[in-house]
């Protein structure tokens, strides 16, 4: 495991501890999968102990699609939006995540990377850590969908990629995200 790599579960474990976590291993469906959280199941969520592979969303040997594949410019689906330092999928949001289920079961020729982003607050690990658990919250409900493990690759932006400029909380509620991008093999 990379240097880089091993900061990042660091981060993600210490973000954890301090702030807690939503997630109840007691209702997940299986191991690495999201389960639900709360007594009425309106949010989803997982911590990074639950994910499998390698944390920088891809695994061991395992090229990124852009190396190999086309992105498709014909579908555009809606970012997925979370709170202030969550990585909870609130339930208005994962209607997002069931369209490109949907799409991905009806185009096997079609593989996806999950981008997760936030806003400008925190360090820039903290936020790449973050980022890198919100787009691995939105793969894993894809799989539970059955959307094939091996077909999502997720990367984490952290701040760097903001939707919107601005300091205040209209512009960080738009850039606290996970986006699609479709590619076609």
């Amino acid at each position: 495991m990379k240097i880089s790599t091993l900061m990042v579960v660091a981060a993600v474990a210490l973000s954890f501890a301090v702030s807690g976590c939503k997630y109840d291993k007691s209702r997940s469906g299986a191991k690495g999968g999201s389960g639900l959280a709360g007594a009425n199941g309106s949010d989803i969520s997982t911590t990074i102990d639950d994910q499998e592979g390698d944390i920088d969303g891809a695994g061991v040997g395992e090229r990124p699609f852009e190396e190999y594949c086309t992105r498709c410019t014909d579908v555009d689906f809606a970012p997925v939006y979370f709170g202030f330092d969550s990585t909870v999928v609130p339930q208005g949001e994962i209607g997002k995540i069931d369209e490109v289920a949907q799409h991905l079961g009806s185009h096997a020729d079609r593989v996806v990377v999950v981008e997760g982003n936030c806003d400008e607050r925190g360090s820039n690990e903290y936020n790449m850590a973050l980022g890198e658990n919100r787009a691995s919250i939105i793969r894993n409900y894809l799989v539970q969908s059955g959307v094939d493990a091996s077909r999502i690759q997720t990367r984490s932006f952290g701040e760097e990629k903001p939707a919107v400029v601005g300091s205040d909380e209209s512009a960080w509620a738009k850039n606290r995200r996970g986006e699609f991008v479709i590619y076609q093999k």
